[in-house]
Protein backbone atom coordinates (compact mmCIF):
# COMPACT_ATOMS: atom_id res chain seq x y z
CA UNK A 1 0.00 0.00 0.00
CA UNK A 2 2.79 2.47 0.87
CA UNK A 3 4.62 1.57 -2.34
CA UNK A 4 1.68 2.94 -4.38
CA UNK A 5 1.73 6.26 -2.54
CA UNK A 6 5.50 6.78 -2.71
CA UNK A 7 5.52 8.11 -6.31
CA UNK A 8 2.60 10.43 -5.57
CA UNK A 9 4.35 11.73 -2.45
CA UNK A 10 7.59 12.30 -4.36
CA UNK A 11 5.69 14.12 -7.11
CA UNK A 12 4.02 16.31 -4.47
CA UNK A 13 7.37 17.28 -2.95
CA UNK A 14 8.80 18.09 -6.38
CA UNK A 15 5.84 20.32 -7.22
CA UNK A 16 6.04 22.16 -3.89
CA UNK A 17 9.77 22.75 -4.21
CA UNK A 18 9.44 24.20 -7.71
CA UNK A 19 6.47 26.52 -7.10
CA UNK A 20 8.48 29.32 -5.48
CA UNK A 21 7.34 28.51 -1.96
CA UNK A 22 9.72 29.75 0.72
CA UNK A 23 9.67 30.33 4.43
CA UNK A 24 8.73 33.93 5.27
CA UNK A 25 11.55 36.18 6.43
CA UNK A 26 14.23 34.16 4.65
CA UNK A 27 14.14 35.53 1.10
CA UNK A 28 16.74 38.01 -0.05
CA UNK A 29 15.43 39.79 -3.13
CA UNK A 30 17.81 42.74 -2.92
CA UNK A 31 20.36 43.15 -5.73
CA UNK A 32 23.63 41.36 -4.97
CA UNK A 33 25.51 44.60 -5.66
CA UNK A 34 24.06 46.06 -2.46
CA UNK A 35 26.38 45.12 0.41
CA UNK A 36 26.20 48.23 2.61
CA UNK A 37 23.29 50.43 3.69
CA UNK A 38 23.34 53.80 5.43
CA UNK A 39 20.40 54.82 7.60
CA UNK A 40 20.61 58.50 8.54
CA UNK A 41 18.32 60.12 11.11
CA UNK A 42 14.78 60.48 9.83
CA UNK A 43 13.11 63.80 9.14
CA UNK A 44 10.26 64.46 11.53
CA UNK A 45 7.35 66.82 11.80
CA UNK A 46 6.45 65.30 15.17
CA UNK A 47 6.94 66.64 18.67
CA UNK A 48 8.49 63.26 19.58
CA UNK A 49 11.97 64.48 18.68
CA UNK A 50 13.86 61.38 19.88
CA UNK A 51 11.86 59.08 17.61
CA UNK A 52 13.70 60.47 14.54
CA UNK A 53 16.96 59.13 16.03
CA UNK A 54 15.89 55.97 17.84
CA UNK A 55 13.82 54.51 15.01
CA UNK A 56 16.69 54.50 12.45
CA UNK A 57 19.00 53.02 15.11
CA UNK A 58 16.56 50.19 15.75
CA UNK A 59 16.16 49.56 12.01
CA UNK A 60 19.96 49.45 11.68
CA UNK A 61 20.19 46.95 14.55
CA UNK A 62 17.53 44.77 12.90
CA UNK A 63 19.44 44.83 9.60
CA UNK A 64 22.65 43.78 11.41
CA UNK A 65 20.94 40.94 13.25
CA UNK A 66 18.87 39.48 10.41
CA UNK A 67 20.58 40.20 7.11
CA UNK A 68 23.87 40.05 5.22
CA UNK A 69 24.09 43.85 4.92
CA UNK A 70 26.67 46.00 6.68
CA UNK A 71 25.31 49.24 8.12
CA UNK A 72 27.40 52.38 7.66
CA UNK A 73 27.08 55.85 9.16
CA UNK A 74 28.15 57.81 6.09
CA UNK A 75 25.61 57.74 3.22
CA UNK A 76 28.31 58.66 0.68
CA UNK A 77 30.17 55.39 1.40
CA UNK A 78 27.14 53.07 1.28
CA UNK A 79 25.74 51.13 -1.67
CA UNK A 80 22.20 52.13 -0.65
CA UNK A 81 20.63 54.74 1.62
CA UNK A 82 17.40 54.31 3.58
CA UNK A 83 15.77 57.71 4.01
CA UNK A 84 12.71 58.15 6.14
CA UNK A 85 10.32 60.78 7.37
CA UNK A 86 8.04 60.58 10.36
CA UNK A 87 4.82 62.02 9.01
CA UNK A 88 2.77 61.84 12.18
CA UNK A 89 2.71 60.51 15.72
CA UNK A 90 -0.78 60.39 17.15
CA UNK A 91 -1.73 59.30 20.64
CA UNK A 92 -5.37 58.42 21.27
CA UNK A 93 -7.25 57.31 24.37
CA UNK A 94 -8.34 53.73 23.83
CA UNK A 95 -10.31 52.57 26.86
CA UNK A 96 -11.91 54.39 29.76
CA UNK A 97 -12.67 53.28 33.31
CA UNK A 98 -16.48 53.25 33.43
CA UNK A 99 -16.64 54.27 37.09
CA UNK A 100 -14.22 57.21 37.00
CA UNK A 101 -14.16 58.12 33.31
CA UNK A 102 -10.35 58.11 33.34
CA UNK A 103 -8.32 56.76 30.44
CA UNK A 104 -6.98 53.24 31.10
CA UNK A 105 -5.50 52.41 27.70
CA UNK A 106 -3.77 54.54 25.07
CA UNK A 107 -2.97 53.79 21.43
CA UNK A 108 0.04 55.25 19.60
CA UNK A 109 -0.14 55.54 15.80
CA UNK A 110 3.00 56.37 13.81
CA UNK A 111 3.04 57.02 10.07
CA UNK A 112 6.30 56.97 8.09
CA UNK A 113 7.53 57.47 4.56
CA UNK A 114 10.47 55.25 3.58
CA UNK A 115 12.72 55.21 0.51
CA UNK A 116 15.67 52.92 -0.09
CA UNK A 117 17.80 54.30 -2.93
CA UNK A 118 20.79 52.78 -4.66
CA UNK A 119 23.52 55.34 -4.05
CA UNK A 120 25.36 55.08 -7.38
CA UNK A 121 22.34 55.24 -9.70
CA UNK A 122 19.60 56.82 -7.58
CA UNK A 123 17.35 53.88 -8.46
CA UNK A 124 14.51 53.27 -6.00
CA UNK A 125 14.92 49.81 -4.45
CA UNK A 126 12.04 50.15 -2.00
CA UNK A 127 9.46 52.85 -1.37
CA UNK A 128 6.53 53.02 0.99
CA UNK A 129 4.54 56.24 1.34
CA UNK A 130 2.30 55.51 4.33
CA UNK A 131 3.99 52.92 6.51
CA UNK A 132 1.80 52.73 9.60
CA UNK A 133 2.43 51.13 13.00
CA UNK A 134 0.42 50.95 16.23
CA UNK A 135 1.18 50.17 19.85
CA UNK A 136 -1.09 50.13 22.91
CA UNK A 137 -0.19 50.69 26.53
CA UNK A 138 -2.02 50.75 29.83
CA UNK A 139 -2.41 53.80 32.04
CA UNK A 140 -2.76 53.39 35.82
CA UNK A 141 -5.93 54.94 37.25
CA UNK A 142 -4.55 55.02 40.79
CA UNK A 143 -2.27 58.09 41.19
CA UNK A 144 -0.21 56.24 43.86
CA UNK A 145 0.67 53.48 41.38
CA UNK A 146 1.35 55.73 38.40
CA UNK A 147 4.11 54.68 36.04
CA UNK A 148 4.54 56.35 32.66
CA UNK A 149 4.34 53.44 30.24
CA UNK A 150 4.75 55.59 27.12
CA UNK A 151 8.55 55.16 27.00
CA UNK A 152 8.43 51.34 26.96
CA UNK A 153 5.52 51.52 24.49
CA UNK A 154 7.63 53.58 22.07
CA UNK A 155 10.49 51.09 22.54
CA UNK A 156 8.14 48.23 21.58
CA UNK A 157 6.82 50.27 18.66
CA UNK A 158 10.38 50.90 17.39
CA UNK A 159 11.21 47.19 17.63
CA UNK A 160 8.05 46.20 15.73
CA UNK A 161 8.57 48.85 13.04
CA UNK A 162 12.21 47.81 12.60
CA UNK A 163 11.21 44.18 12.14
CA UNK A 164 8.46 45.03 9.64
CA UNK A 165 10.63 47.47 7.65
CA UNK A 166 13.54 45.03 7.30
CA UNK A 167 11.18 42.20 6.30
CA UNK A 168 9.47 44.39 3.71
CA UNK A 169 12.75 45.58 2.20
CA UNK A 170 14.48 42.20 2.10
CA UNK A 171 11.44 40.36 0.74
CA UNK A 172 10.56 43.28 -1.57
CA UNK A 173 6.96 43.64 -0.41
Amino acid sequence: MTVRFAPATALGFLLLSSCGYHVGGRADLMPKSIQTIAIPAFNSSSTRYRLADTLPNDIAREFRERTRFHILQDPSEADAVLNGSIISVQIYPGLFDPSSGKVTSVQINVTLTLNLLEHSTGRVLYSRANFSARQNYEVATDPHQFFDESGPAFTRLNRDVAHDVVSAIVENF
